[in-house]
């Protein structure tokens, strides 16, 4: 799905139950290739330097009225094998939590990706931390939980095919300003770099000839697990195996009562595939990606938001069209014109700042992110995914979601 030059590994391929075309336009190849034909620079691979001269990046601040406050965690799953690995191996996770915060003073501000991954994704791009210095989040490591909000509802994210959980941010942080707890989950050895403590790094080791529905099988997995680790946490209890510090006031404030999801291309079919597996999760939200296997299919008595890109909707999906006659709880189904398939993760801002040194033209850019200013994308969606998430989750109707918007004439209803 990323523009650009194709990973030399093999991707996840597969289609929907009334799909005739596996090369339909809505199969996702590799969400995460390179964005240009430069060569890597092999020093990418090996610096965490941070304090260079070169390009820095920036990202949207949130919009809600809370500071974010953010962990990392690493999690593992003793009762599953990791698939993508050989032997007998635990299947491993990384986490992270965004939360509203208080007293973020003295906390400092979480970088968009630890240094070694990120040097690592730099490089797939062909760029290196002396060329750019990825940007922090606006949220602050351990900073203590607003207590003050009673128990956040939850929400789980799930990132595109070989992508990170990082290009989730803008949202996540958004989505925390606002008073929820998210949690962005890395799939380990399907995205391309996954950093776990003492520096290791993981990389994509997905076999060739993977089929999307077995990928979104393990994603669902992983899902269920972290949502078990989070009721280990409101329980008062610590999942993280290095029993590393976690933020005051972070076990009484995850409602396990009160749990949604959403995701990014492949991570966006995922969604409808975990809610199959795992009824805790109440509402779902697919930002512009196709459903694979049995899963849409099946009749889903939750809430669900379709949420796609200028050129994708159920006329030209067929796994859309499937899942939406057998969504039987509330449904909608709204288009962002002027956007496209990228414009729903963080290589929307990310990726026009580094045009410069992609050697990309503003053709280029129109081409891959449509035609909608990159901060006025990220607003829109941060704007609907809140009002659909306020409205399941928290009970607060919003007048967004009964039809268009004088506020967002970008969005259109599909009905």
């Amino acid at each position: 799905m990323a523009a650009g030059k194709t990973s030399d590994k093999p991707a996840a391929t597969g289609f929907s139950p009334d799909q005739t075309d596996p090369k339909t336009p809505w199969a996702p190849e590799n969400d995460e290739a390179p964005l240009d034909h430069k060569a890597v620079h092999p020093d990418a691979l090996a610096s965490g330097r941070t304090d260079t001269s070169g390009l820095q990046l920036n990202m949207p601040a949130p919009t809600g009225p809370y500071s974010v406050g953010m962990v990392g965690l690493h999690l593992i799953d003793k009762s599953r094998t990791d698939p993508y690995v050989f032997g007998n191996t635990p299947r491993e996770l990384m986490v992270s939590l965004f939360y509203p915060a208080t007293a973020t003073s003295g906390h400092y501000q979480a970088p968009w990706m630890p240094s070694i991954s990120g040097a690592h994704f730099l490089a797939s791009r062909g760029l290196s931390p002396q060329e750019v210095t990825l940007p922090r989040t606006a949220g602050h490591v351990l900073a203590p939980v607003n207590t003050k909000l009673g128990k956040l509802p939850v929400l789980l994210y799930s990132t595109g095919l070989h992508s990170d959980r990082a290009m989730g941010t803008a949202h996540a942080q958004d989505l925390a300003s606002r008073g929820y707890l998210v949690v962005m989950v890395d799939h380990t050895h399907d995205a391309n770099e996954v950093q776990f403590p003492g520096n290791r790094l993981e990389v994509n080791t997905m076999p060739a000839g993977a089929h999307s529905s077995d990928t979104l099988k393990v994603r669902a997995a992983d899902i269920r697990f972290v949502i078990n680790q989070l009721g280990t946490i409101s329980k008062g209890g610590n999942p993280d195996p290095g029993h590393p510090t976690l933020p005051t006031g972070l076990s009484g404030a995850v409602d396990m009562s009160r749990i949604g999801m959403f995701g990014w291309s492949l991570g966006g079919g995922a969604v409808d595939t975990a809610m199959q597996l795992d009824t805790r999760i109440k509402a779902g939200a697919d930002l512009d990606g196709q459903f694979f296997g049995t899963a849409p299919s099946k009749d889903l008595d939750r809430p669900f938001m379709l949420f796609s890109s200028g050129t994708h909707n159920r006329n030209n999906d067929g796994s859309w069209r499937t899942l939406w006659s057998h969504l039987k709880g509330y449904r909608v189904d709204i288009q962002l014109h002027g956007a496209a398939h990228l414009s729903f993760s963080d290589n929307e801002w990310m990726v026009p700042q580094e045009a410069g040194l992609l050697g990309l033209s503003q053709a280029q850019l129109q081409q891959q992110f449509g035609t909608i200013d990159p901060d006025r994308a990220v607003k829109v969606q941060s704007a609907y995914l809140a009002a659909f998430f306020d409205q399941e989750l928290r009970g607060k109707h919003s007048t967004l979601l009964d039809g268009p918007s004088k506020s967002y004439p970008e969005i259109s209803f599909v009905r």
